[in-house]
């Protein structure tokens, strides 16, 4: 470890508590004066009972604030080598505050069995602790960065291998300020001479072999020399947003995980689809009449099309609800019309321009107003809001294994694929789109694809 990386992990306790004291009596002078945050907008009495400066400082802010630094230790704020990111680390520090203040509410009202004497300070307090800490981290950052472009604290990175290293993972050393990249050498013969001539801190092993002499003594070296190692799994190289560090007993082991889409991410999901459906249904439904008494008007019954889809994981289907947007027998003549599907590239039917498509359909498909019924599926489970799209059982009997993938999470009525080029993509990259979405899921994403969605619906563009 580097010692910039140790003075600026020390560094960061004395700055928080710092902080904390600064917030602190802060809060008290504020609450002193009998002033609000916000200028001309009273919200707080004078103060009644707050105590003199020196019993608050002695009693109360030392306390308070060695609580804090404790808090903040606990959830690994003061680690010397940082591996979270900024965001993260500003989610602790907020996490941080609110646990301070619970234990400060608990110490009181548990052990001392009397209410704080201020509510408005502990208040002011905790945000004044939250927005100190916050800044006091960034400006540490900063310092820290401004080292680092001037190569001190700068760790040197060497791949070995007889697998060259993967891009992704250069290109991150090549633009990440803490890192500098001095290349690839083959064998541990060779990193021994790069040693010897430039100091390495970090070798990246790309085809460890426990069995073989070569990574033992690849090894053997590093730790003789002081150097840290690390390899990476090959197998597990094209799927990072899977993988956890777990533990059976005393040895570590890499967990790969197939989606995010599991534990309360499921939960979450459901949760949304439920809430959204609804509310989405009920604005809909005065267009779900018109419509399906236009297709009444113009076509006769029946009004809804039932379509068997692939349901989750491949086991079974969903009835798919539909407005019915072609003739009648339009699944007699599918038989008829498949030399004209113009999607060669994969097991999906399309054709340009079906004659089956009604006139009032084709105006339906333009918009996927046709697919409004879909939110019926979304709130009894069938569909989700967003997620791959739904394919046919004899669509996905041709799939190749990897393509299977995309069945793993329930289909969606919109989706990271359809908001990309509808009917226009081919099938790989249909699928590459949707493989991208189960590995990086996240409620922000559904949210973005469903505004997305908005978008390229009204655009029209790609429908058939």
């Amino acid at each position: 470890m580097k010692r910039s990386e140790i003075l600026f992990g020390i560094l960061r306790v004395p700055v928080d508590a710092l902080m904390a004291m600064t917030a602190l009596l802060l809060a008290y002078e504020v609450r002193a004066a009998g002033s609000d945050l916000i200028p001309r907008f009273q919200l707080i009495t004078a103060p009644a009972q707050l105590p003199d400066f020196p019993y608050y400082f002695v009693h109360f802010a030392i306390g308070a604030m060695a609580a804090y630094v404790l808090i903040a230790a606990a959830l690994r704020l003061y680690a010397l080598r940082t591996t979270i990111g900024i965001w993260r680390e500003m989610a602790r520090v907020i996490v941080a505050a609110a646990l301070w203040l619970a234990a400060i509410i608990a110490w009181y009202f548990l052990v001392k069995k009397q209410l704080f004497f201020s509510r408005a300070l502990l208040l002011n307090a905790t945000l004044f602790l939250t927005m100190f800490t916050l800044i006091g981290r960034a400006g540490m950052s900063l310092i820290q960065r401004m080292f680092l472009r001037r190569g001190m604290g700068v760790r040197s990175v060497l791949s070995c291998g007889s697998r060259p290293l993967p891009e992704s993972v250069e290109t991150t050393l090549m633009q990440d300020v803490r890192f500098r990249y001095v290349g690839h050498v083959a064998t541990g013969n060779d990193l021994m001479d790069r040693h010897h001539a430039a100091e390495i801190d970090l070798v990246l092993h790309t085809d460890p072999n426990p069995e073989s002499g070569e990574t033992a003594g690849l090894i053997d070296f590093c730790r003789s020399h002081h150097i840290n190692y690390a390899f990476l799994p090959a197998v597990f190289v094209d799927v990072p947003h899977q993988l956890s560090i777990d533990s059976i007993g005393l040895v570590p082991v890499l967990r790969f995980e197939p989606t995010t889409l599991d534990g309360w991410g499921r939960v979450w999901k459901r949760a949304m689809d439920l809430v959204l459906g609804l509310m989405l249904f009920v604005i809909v439904s005065p267009f779900l009449l018109i419509i399906a008494g236009t297709i009444l008007l113009t076509s006769g019954l029946p009004i809804f099309y039932v379509s068997r889809r692939a349901a989750q994981y491949g086991k079974g289907t969903v009835p798919v609800l539909k407005f019915r947007t072609m003739c009648r027998d339009a699944d007699l003549k599918k038989a008829d019309l498949a030399a004209m599907s113009h999607r060669s590239d994969g097991p999906l039917f399309k054709v340009h321009n079906d004659p089956r498509v009604t006139p009032v359909g084709r105006h339906l498909r333009r918009f996927s107003l046709d697919e409004l019924p879909q939110l019926i599926n979304v709130i009894l489970g069938h569909l989700s809001l967003v997620g791959p799209r739904a394919h046919l059982p004899e669509e996905v009997a041709k799939y190749l294994e990897p393509q299977r993938r995309v069945l793993s999470i329930r289909p969606g009525v919109t989706g990271l694929a359809q908001i990309s080029g509808r009917s226009n993509l081919k099938f790989d990259e249909e699928v590459k789109l949707d493989m991208r979405y189960i590995e990086e899921w996240s409620l922000a994403l559904d949210f973005w694809i469903l505004w997305r969605t908005v978008w390229v619906v009204l655009a029209g563009r790609g429908a058939e």
